[in-house]
Parts: structure tokens; C-alpha cells; sequence
């Protein structure tokens, strides 16, 4: 039974939706599931004016306990087309886990959330990629076996590197529901990957 990582950061509420998609994906094929959020960055009271939802329920992580974890999968909303401030501050103090290579050879994957269908969804996905790969992790994305990303009747998210949601610019739509089968689809997928690595 693979132990699974859901390591996220939400400031409005949608990547934290996701999160908890994609830990009852990875729960449903078996895995012992900890859904973790990195620690917020913006001064509490910038954070309350800016209508950040602050009362989650899922404890801070710690890089330390990376290491006890078969698979970690992140989230975070997109910055400018990239990953944000607070979950790159978090990966930042991963050097010393990387110098030693105390997460080579677990299974890795990504998600995000983004304001609009072309605001850097994929960049973003990459981005998270890209730290996980320098940190020895094997990548699972999301194959076009969902066949959710196939369809072109609504505006939705989706990528074969990841699963995603669409927030609208004022954070108005929440993941739809094939948003979030793609994040259950996802992280059922890197449970049973990390199972074939580690049963």
C-alpha cells in the first residue's frame, strides 16, 4: 500500500478543490493518503483583504517529511504562468533532500489552477514538473485515457501533463466535474504507478 503526498497551496479555495480530488483518487486505489498545504507567505492581514481562504483544513507540511512518502503530488495556482511564490518558497528548502537524493526513484506529479483557459496552464504544470525532476522523482501526468480532455462541448481545464481547473478572473467557477474527475483520474493513476514501483 503506496503512501501518498498531496501537497498543495490554495489562496482562494479551487487548488485546494483539486487537492482533495486527486487525494480521493489516490485513496480509492489503495494508498494511505496525507493531504498537506505549504505554508502561506502573504502577511495575514494582506491575505484577509485580498479574500484569501485561510480556515483549510489541511495541516502545513514540512520538507522534512518528504522522504517517508512513496509519491508526492503538488498543486498550486498559477503566477504569471509559472509556480507560485508560496510553493516555490517550500521547494526552495528542498536542497538538502536533493543533495542527498532522499526522494530518487518516487513518483511525481502536478496540478494546477489558472484564470483563464491560456493562462499559462501548461507553463505552470512544467514548472512544478521541472522541480520534481531535479528532485529524482519519476513524473506521472494525465494521459488521454480520461477521455474528460477530449471534449470540446465546454470550456474546461485539463492536460496531458496535468490536471486543472478554470477559476474565472474574479474566482467565480469552481472546478466542474470534469475538472475534477481529471484530479480523482490523476491521482488514482500515480497511486497505482507508485504501487507497481513499491508493492
Amino acid at each position: 500500500m503506496p503512501k501518498v503526498l498531496v501537497l498543495y497551496h490554495s489562496a482562494y479555495g479551487h487548488v485546494e478543490a483539486m487537492a482533495q480530488a486527486v487525494a480521493a483518487g489516490a485513496r480509492e486505489a489503495g494508498a494511505t493518503v496525507a493531504l498537506r498545504r505549504v505554508p502561506e507567505t502573504v502577511p495575514d492581514a494582506v491575505a484577509r483583504q485580498a479574500g484569501y481562504k485561510l480556515d483549510q483544513a489541511a495541516p502545513l507540511a514540512s520538507v522534512e517529511e518528504l522522504p517517508d512518502y512513496d509519491a508526492i503530488i503538488i498543486g498550486c495556482g498559477t503566477r504569471y504562468g509559472r509556480v507560485s511564490a508560496q510553493m516555490a518558497n517550500f521547494l526552495d528548502q528542498t536542497g538538502g533532500l536533493w543533495a542527498r537524493g532522499a526522494l530518487n526513484g518516487r513518483v511525481g506529479a502536478a496540478f494546477t489552477a489558472t484564470a483563464t483557459q491560456h493562462g499559462g496552464q501548461e507553463t505552470t504544470l512544467f514548472s512544478l514538473i521541472t522541480n520534481l525532476l531535479h528532485l529524482g522523482l519519476v513524473v506521472v501526468g494525465l494521459p488521454y485515457s480520461f477521455q474528460g480532455q477530449l471534449g470540446i462541448e465546454a470550456v474546461s481545464g485539463a492536460s496531458p501533463y496535468g490536471a486543472t481547473t478554470i477559476t474565472g478572473g474574479d474566482g467565480s467557477r469552481w472546478p466542474s466535474a470534469t475538472e475534477i474527475e481529471g484530479a480523482h483520474f490523476q491521482g488514482r493513476l500515480v497511486a497505482e504507478t507508485a504501487a507497481r514501483l513499491f508493492g
